[in-house]
């Protein structure tokens, strides 16, 4: 499924008879876990509960010494192992939780630790790797790839593999997060949401809730790039993709676990599909009740969460998400606020044709009137007509085909692209160019205080003979926006343009001679 489809509502798969639990519960009981990992705190997310009208409590793996879960059924598998094994070493391969976690139990059992990772994973994680102490090795592309090379590394050095899900120890560990839920929360509780990648997390949480309250919904969760649990579900079969999304690299696994099937299409009650978009908005909403950044697969719950209550209109009912993860890289954070928007639906793109005459650009900015303006790209290049790519805020997605028919209506033709993923990704960035229209310009940087109508005031200034030729704006979310703007000021308006920036309460820099104004732009 493309990325750019819309998000499908919460999908039932089949369900088999359910397994005989004793053991798994035993296991989980028994479950060697807090030599190094601790017991997370079980957060209200306040003002995401306030927006749902609905309890969301957010199970806070993030801040586990490594950041992530995977540190629980990494030793609890490592601390079961017999002496002569542990003095061998181990081996895992993983996209970087799993990693930190079997390097961290290597280092507190005092063994030694291989990690085979893909080539793609963060950075971050990579150090965080390195600083534990245990010896990294990339290779491939995805988990599956580092997966088959740390098979092979297994037998030429005779090292104990530490599976990151296919494991009744690494399962029981995982398992011990439900058993802290439901100590924490003895209340009512609907539904427990859980992201999916190899499966092992989901498992275990599954084995001990439907052990202990079964009426406790457990709903996993997966990207619409990487479902292969679901696809497995689907079809009474594990099923393996040819390719998988890397943005939430924490679940981008080819293929699930043979006992993690077993069990998840047994125990899991239903499955939710979430997109980059809401994968975003959900990395934002978990920051604006905690100040913490989550990855993305560590979000994905709080994304479900969201989306399932919408598909249905569910009020009252306490939800609780599993945060799993928080190894974020710092410069995905760029991508993360610009897409968070769309996610909560809070920005519209259009594309909007306007006659390329005096005052036509001003018309159309006063038919947008008060709303708050998040994007502006135009660049002169037609002498009939102007085509601008303009970021609306808006509350809900329908309100996007409302702006779109009103500039419709003024004469305005537009384009809605909102869920258009080449807009959102690069044309935003690629408006503009050179111009042979462009004589007489001059580029200039405006400050101006971010508040309602600054936009309109700048331009109501403006004489409205010299043509604007050039303008670029992004609402950055700062106390101030900057503008870049380009004006064509004939030779004989000089003195009076000089006056009216004088006269501008706006600080500016003049940009004409700026060699990259002159190599792209001019």
């Amino acid at each position: 499924m493309p990325e750019t489809a819309p998000p499908p509502p919460a999908r039932r798969a089949g369900r088999r008879s359910q397994p005989d639990l004793a053991p798994y519960l035993q296991r989980i009981l028994n479950a060697r876990v807090y030599d190094v990992a601790s017991e997370t705190p079980l957060d209200p997310a306040r003002s995401l509960s306030r927006r749902l009208g609905n309890q969301v409590l957010l199970k806070r793996e993030d801040q586990q010494s490594v950041f992530s879960f995977k540190l629980r059924g990494a030793y609890n598998k490592m601390a079961h192992l017999p002496p002569e094994q542990l003095q061998r070493g181990v081996i895992c391969a993983s996209a970087g939780n799993h990693a930190q976690g079997v390097a961290l139990s290597a280092r507190r059992l005092g063994c030694r630790a291989v990690i085979v990772m893909p080539v793609t994973t963060p950075r971050l994680k990579v150090d965080a790797v390195h600083a534990l102490g245990a010896e990294v090795v990339l290779q491939g592309d995805s988990y599956s790839d580092a997966y088959a090379h740390a098979l092979e590394l297994e037998q030429a050095q005779g090292l104990c593999f530490v599976h990151p899900f296919d494991d009744p120890d690494v399962i029981a560990g995982q398992g011990t997060i439900a058993m802290e839920i439901l100590r924490q929360l003895q209340g009512p509780i609907d539904a427990v949401f859980v992201a999916i990648g190899g499966g092992g997390l989901i498992s275990g949480v599954a084995a001990y809730i439907k052990a202990v309250r079964p009426q406790i919904k457990v709903i996993g969760v997966q990207t619409v790039d990487s479902d292969a649990m679901l696809r497995s579900v689907r079809a009474g079969r594990r099923v393996k993709l040819a390719d998988v999304g890397l943005f939430a690299d924490g679940t981008a696994v080819k293929q699930v676990g043979v006992e993690t099937f077993r069990l998840a299409r047994s125990l899991v009650d239903d499955y939710v599909v979430v997109d980059t978009d809401a994968v975003c908005a959900a990395i934002k909403d978990v920051f604006q009740d905690t100040r913490s950044i989550l990855e993305p697969s560590g979000a994905m719950g709080v994304a479900a969460c969201k989306q399932y209550v919408e598909t249905h209109k569910l009020k009252g009912k306490t939800f609780v998400a599993i945060t799993c993860g928080a190894n974020m890289n710092f410069d995905r954070l760029r991508f993360v606020a610009e897409r968070a928007e769309f996610g909560e639906q809070r920005e519209a793109l259009f594309a909007v044709t306007i006659p390329e005459e005096r005052g036509s650009f001003k018309r159309f900015c006063e038919l947008i009137g008060p709303r708050a303006v998040t994007e502006f790209n135009y660049r002169i290049a037609d002498t009939r007509v102007a085509h601008v790519f303009v970021g609306i805020a808006i509350t809900k997605r329908e309100e996007a085909g409302r702006i779109a028919r009103s500039f419709q209506r003024h004469a305005f033709p537009t384009v809605d692209l909102t869920d258009d993923e080449l807009a959102k990704e690069h044309v935003r960035h690629m408006v503009g160019g050179h111009s042979e229209l462009a004589r007489d310009e001059r580029l200039f940087r405006f400050v101006f205080p971010e508040r309602p109508g600054a936009l309109m005031r700048f331009l109501a200034t403006m004489h409205p003979g010299w043509n604007i030729s050039l303008f670029h704006y992004r609402n950055q979310g700062a106390d101030y926006g900057r503008i870049l703007v380009g004006i064509q000021v004939p030779a004989a308006d000089r003195r009076a343009f000089h006056s009216f920036l004088e006269t501008l309460a706006y600080p500016y820099v003049e940009e004409t001679d700026n060699p990259v104004y002159r190599l792209f732009l001019r």
